[in-house]
């Protein structure tokens, strides 16, 4: 099934339009905790509800027995923490007390959440009855069996961020990466089983993403042999330096019930690696564009450096090296950069960069469209290295800016068809089937790319689209053209006049 985009989230909406009676003069950065928090409080809620009434029919089992709930990866609620006692205190002054107890009691018999909901809806300056409010749409509205899509919640939760991202702007880069730029890394890198890993996983989007490509793919037919993909055979590691963003990401994958190791607290990954002898089999992230002042001169010595001491000014290939470090044998990685790291040549970038293409890592480049992000309006590109390349000394370039449509003036999405259009250029040119396009996608040998100076802009070897040849003869062309310039240019001069002799009218000559 196709995924949806904010074209089509007619449900996801309408919460978000009644939760955001709810922020009055609130920032959204700071608004955003509170809505996230009680979608998540729901959706627990349910979860656990559900589970409950088919337990209860069950004249074995024992509908307060948390280990009933565990074996079936469901939180534990407990009494006074579960939805109808909320619902009840919806119009009470004690609405706010109510929702922080509950989120304690849930962290205490969930260790895995401890420290991770918010606990702040008790607030002064949180108005009280527009909280009630929004208390009585989730009441209204049993999100888990809304519709026939049992992951409603999780599409609400990721539209809710999106929104915010767009609200917060440049901060939202924190925390948000858009689905389909997610989405693509993940349909070209396939990670149908193993350890994936996001140094800098912001809410989750890679975790949820790769989760979402499995469960679609369990659903198409399998060939004969094949082993069939399932989420329990991926793990997921990850970490961020932001504690606010890692609360996010814990919250977004247990909504999707995906374990995950994203460490013990918020860390800086060049400084402190959660993970420093992880071998990854995927690696994908987007992480902080052109980030300076990253702690080079203290790093100077560190055994990821591999292919070149990256510049204090710019952490970019400071983070791809990070990313290969970790990668298994036969790993495979995609990471989003700002277009400058495919042709720079300040600070020791071009070198690293031609030992990494000498090294025959690089699979392929995608020069991405602009205005996908809410956070910048820098250019950007996917670069995907592979340890395990089946097309040795090859490199494939994909020119995808022309691809996208405006969803709003200011925002760009990469449809389906579009992010598949990407995927199957990879997978012909893993097999060697795929044909050269003119202005879309090239093949390149290392021997070339030297010829370029190393530099990777895609532009330079996918060439220029071919124009349809539209049947006039040149001669005839010309003639037509030149006529209708001079009939433009002869409509200038009249105007020209005109502005003159207006202007010489009211004592100014030009």
């Amino acid at each position: 099934m196709a995924e949806k985009n904010t074209s089509d989230v007619g449900f996801e909406n309408k919460i978000w339009a009644a939760a955001d009676v709810l922020r009055g003069n609130m920032d959204a950065s700071e608004y955003k905790h509170i809505v996230l928090g009680l979608i998540f409080l729901k959706y627990v809620s349910d979860s656990f509800q559900d589970l409950y009434e088919t337990l209860k029919e069950d004249e074995y089992a024992d509908e307060e027995d948390e280990d009933e709930y565990t074996a079936k990866r469901i939180f534990f609620v407990p009494k006074d923490a579960r939805w109808d006692r909320i619902s009840k205190a919806a119009h009470t002054p004690e609405i706010g007390k109510v929702i922080d107890e509950a989120m304690a009691l849930i962290e205490r018999e969930n260790v895995t959440l401890k420290g991770i909901l918010p606990k702040n809806y008790a607030r002064e300056e949180l108005d009280k009855r527009r909280l009630g409010e929004v208390v009585d749409l989730f009441t209204n509205v049993q999100m888990s069996k809304h519709g026939q899509e049992k992951d409603l919640l999780g599409r609400v939760y990721e539209y809710c961020l999106s929104q915010f991202a767009s609200q917060e702007g440049k901060k939202a880069g924190e925390f948000f990466t858009p689905s389909c730029v997610v989405r693509t890394i993940v349909e070209v890198l396939k990670p149908y089983e193993g350890r994936v890993y996001d140094p800098c996983c912001g809410s989750g989007g890679m975790f949820v993403q790769s989760a979402k490509f499995i469960e679609r793919h369990e659903r198409e037919p399998q060939k004969p042999g094949a082993k069939k993909p399932s989420v329990a055979n991926v793990s997921i590691f990850g970490q961020d330096a932001n504690p606010t963003t890692r609360k996010l990401a814990k919250m977004n994958l247990a909504i999707r019930r995906l374990e995950a190791d994203l460490g013990t607290t918020a860390a800086d990954t060049f400084f402190n690696d959660l993970h420093p002898t992880l071998k990854a089999d995927f690696v994908m992230a987007n992480p902080p564009f052109n980030l300076a002042n990253w702690g080079a001169d203290k790093l100077a010595e560190d055994p990821r450096w591999k292919y070149g001491l990256p510049p204090a000014g710019n952490a970019n290939f400071a983070w791809l090296q990070h990313m290969i470090y970790h990668l298994s044998h036969k790993g495979k990685l995609g990471i989003v950069l700002a277009n400058g790291s495919l042709s720079s040549q300040s600070g020791g970038e071009g070198e690293i960069r031609r030992n990494i293409v000498d090294a025959d890592l690089v699979e392929g480049i995608v020069a991405m469209p602009t205005q996908l992000f809410y956070s910048t309006q820098i250019p950007v590109s996917l670069w995907f290295l592979n340890r395990n390349k089946r097309q040795t000394r090859k490199t494939l370039f994909v020119d995808a800016r022309k691809l996208g449509t405006m969803v709003t003036r200011s925002l760009r999405e990469l449809t389906e068809e579009d992010i598949r259009k990407i995927a199957d250029a990879f997978e012909r040119f893993e097999e060697g089937t795929l044909e050269n396009v003119k202005g879309f996608c090239a093949v390149a040998d290392t021997d070339e790319i030297a010829k370029q100076d190393y530099i990777l802009t895609p532009g330079r070897y996918v060439g220029i689209e071919e124009q349809e040849d539209d049947g006039e003869p040149f001669e005839e062309k010309m003639a037509r053209l030149t006529g209708e310039l001079g009939g433009l240019f002869e409509e200038s001069h009249k105007l020209e006049a005109e502005i003159r002799k207006n202007l010489g009218a009211i004592g100014y000559e030009i």
